[in-house]
């Protein structure tokens, strides 16, 4: 056995059957992820800070959304129990270019349609320009701002 093959390059042999057999150092990927931690915080940050503020449990959802994206959310949003009444969900599909904004009994009273509309608009508009983040930041800070401050 010949401990480098000319033909082949460092790392590769041709075995006695005439198989080339290829060593080749092993390099990990690291898994892309939507947000770096800095990203992560500021999204939190803004979660919390819109919660505190309002009363209302705020959540974010990102990924696919399935073929009836309304349903889907909806089922999402249903998935809060008794905490559902004061919830306000947006879930964002950026491959299917598409973002709900659903609210419960409570926040749907203290968030009208025209709010979320025009929340949805902001954040689409920072989308557009490649900014998930911030498109849901400013999105959060507007539906917090519109639905006032926390009911006791």
């Amino acid at each position: 056995m010949i401990a480098e093959d000319p033909e082949h390059g460092y790392g590769a042999v041709v075995t006695a059957s005439g198989r080339v057999s290829v060593a080749r150092e092993y390099q990990p990927t690291k898994p892309e992820l939507p947000f770096s931690s800095v990203q992560l915080a500021r999204l939190d940050e803004a979660l919390t800070l819109s919660a505190r503020s309002t009363g209302l449990g705020f959540s974010v959802y990102l990924g696919d959304l399935g073929e009836d994206t309304r349903a889907f959310v909806e089922g999402l949003h249903a998935e809060s129990g008794e905490a559902a009444a004061a919830a306000v969900l947006i879930a964002v599909s950026p491959t299917q270019r598409r973002v709900e904004v659903v609210t419960g009994a409570e926040s749907t009273r203290r968030l009208p349609d025209r709010a979320c509309n025009l929340a949805v608009m902001s954040m689409v508009a920072s989308f557009k320009e490649g900014d998930l983040v911030g498109g849901l930041v400013s999105g959060l800070r507007m539906l917090s701002d519109q639905a006032g401050p926390a009911r006791n």
